[in-house]
């Protein structure tokens, strides 16, 4: 099959975005397709008549994925290295390259790609595309919408509620919610922008970084739930394994999830029994139903180290997908390695999509 496997773009999760589609695009040419690495920002500046050569460009577009840090990487460069400074999002001949591909695979991370837009653009253009459709990606990006959708179809999830410019100020006895907190962006992932509030400072600071970041104009707070963190991943409406993430610090921030040593990952969990494990693999499928997605997804667990009630924190719409990922993970220990899990996202998704 001729893919492109679409990475990059211009939110924080950028870098994370280009790793993942470069692990894709090499187990998928290594099991004999004509795979081609493509930023979705940045495109490919190619003589229109000679766009089908690119799939058998030898080095597949993965120079673009070198060089990677493990810290956010600076936007505005990314904006001012585009040569045509145009303000159109696709680059030059995304769209006439996802055409020429049999799928578009979807490596992408974070806003645009996470948020449905992507996934509505390529609806209407008649472009397959892996991973879930456009209404599930855009309520799972959401936050708050997840949660209210979470809540009315009895998804166990913790309480809470939106800040915006005008009642981020709010006093919190107002708002009935006490500290500790958790403060997150409302529309963001790989745990930019994410704070544990201890006191009264941390709150109000971290509420001003979280509307930084990203350009957010809605934040979310929550209580803190102090406990165990999993991650269940799904795959055609089917819960993977778990996989327990044991943070170096107090939460599995940017760093952590993307750098050596950052967390200790197990699958599956040797904390959780048997019985506690159905149970939350059931609630990620519920959650997944729920928000209508379809093909894979990742939802994310935590287990109350007070009471051993659990609750879903968020629903991933494209999760992770270096060979060390969570979702990877996963599959491998249901017995699935990288490149059959690769193949298995294309299957269901030509399912989905005709």
């Amino acid at each position: 099959m001729k893919i492109i496997v679409l990475a990059g773009g211009l939110s924080p999760e950028r870098d994370v975005s280009l790793i993942s589609g470069a692990g894709i695009c090499r187990t998928l040419r290594e099991r004999g397709h004509k795979a081609f690495l493509l930023d979705v920002y940045l495109g490919l500046p190619y003589d229109s008549d000679k766009l089908n050569e690119v799939f058998d460009l030898p080095d597949a577009g993965l120079e673009i994925a070198s060089g990677i840090k493990t810290t956010a990487p600076d936007i505005e460069a990314v904006r001012a290295s585009r040569p045509d400074q145009s303000e159109c999002y696709l680059g030059p001949n995304v769209v006439e390259l996802c055409r020429l591909a049999d799928i578009t695979f979807m490596g992408l991370h974070g806003s645009v790609g996470e948020n449905g837009k992507m996934q509505a653009t390529f609806d209407v253009l008649g472009i397959k595309y892996t991973g879930p459709n456009s209404l599930g990606c855009a309520m799972s990006m959401n936050k708050l919408v997840a949660k209210q959708v979470f809540k009315m179809t009895r998804v166990p999830t913790p309480r809470g509620t939106s800040l915006t410019e005008e009642t981020k100020n709010t006093p919190l006895d107002e708002l009935g919610y006490y500290l500790p907190l958790v403060v997150k962006p409302c529309s963001s992932g790989s745990s930019l922008g994410v704070y544990i509030c201890h006191t009264e400072e941390d709150y109000k600071e971290a509420v001003r970084r979280s509307f930084d970041e990203d350009h957010q104009d809605e934040v979310v707070i929550e209580p803190f739930i102090k406990g165990r963190e999993y991650a269940c991943g799904i795959l055609a409406g089917k819960a993977l394994p778990l996989v327990e993430i044991i943070p170096r610090d107090e939460v599995f921030s940017y760093e952590n999830k993307y750098q050596d040593g950052g967390a200790t990952e197990i699958c599956p969990p040797v904390s959780l029994d048997a019985k506690t494990m159905k149970k939350i693999q059931r609630a990620g499928e519920k959650a997944f139903d729920a928000l209508r997605m379809d093909v894979y997804a990742r939802a994310d667990f935590i287990v109350d180290e007070t009471d051993g009630r659990f609750y879903c924190l968020e629903m991933n719409g494209l999760p992770g997908m270096t060979p060390t990922s969570l979702l990877p993970r996963a599959a491998l220990n249901a017995g699935m390695d990288y490149g059959e899990l690769c193949e298995k996202i294309i299957e269901e998704s030509m399912k989905v999509r005709g």
